[in-house]
């Protein structure tokens, strides 16, 4: 009896790159369909900060920088219900960078569809999202940016 279980295929993905002082910073975001919403699953190395690291989608498609805030054309959360943070849409569980800058991680989310967020943008950040300050959690710059593309 095969109790394998196939993944979805990707609706939409994202190249992360690292901003100016991570260049090597390099990753991948994949967002497929799965239940009524979406599968999450991101890979990133190059991570300089060990532990978790906050993960969003930001309302723009645009990883270009802002005067001296990396990624800052960004934007906010993705937020299209206009409700506080952490219900943001694009609010998503921090990323856990290991020792060595790697990272991995699926995760299921019911706040939008693949979609819902072409167009926009991924961010992960330096610091935790504290899931209290308003309106983005408090996670500090922004270390790498990726645009959600239709696959």
């Amino acid at each position: 009896m095969n109790h394998s279980v196939s993944l979805p295929r990707p609706a939409a993905r994202a190249q992360l790159r690292g901003d100016e002082t991570h260049p090597n910073l390099r990753g991948e975001v994949l967002f497929c369909p799965y239940g009524r919403g979406t599968l999450i699953i991101a890979r990133a190395v190059g991570l300089p900060i060990p532990g978790f690291l906050g993960f969003h989608i930001h309302t723009n498609g645009s990883c270009a920088a802002g005067g001296d805030v990396s990624f800052a054309s960004a934007g906010g959360h993705y937020d299209p219900h206009n409700v506080p943070h952490p219900w943001h849409s694009g609010d998503l569980p921090p990323l856990l960078s290991s020792g060595q800058g790697a990272a991995l991680m699926q995760v299921y989310t019911d706040r939008f569809r693949p979609e819902e967020v072409v167009g926009r943008s991924v961010v992960i950040h330096e610091r935790p999202d504290d899931f209290r300050t308003q309106p983005s959690g408090d996670s500090g710059s922004r270390l790498a940016c990726g645009v959600i593309e239709a696959v």
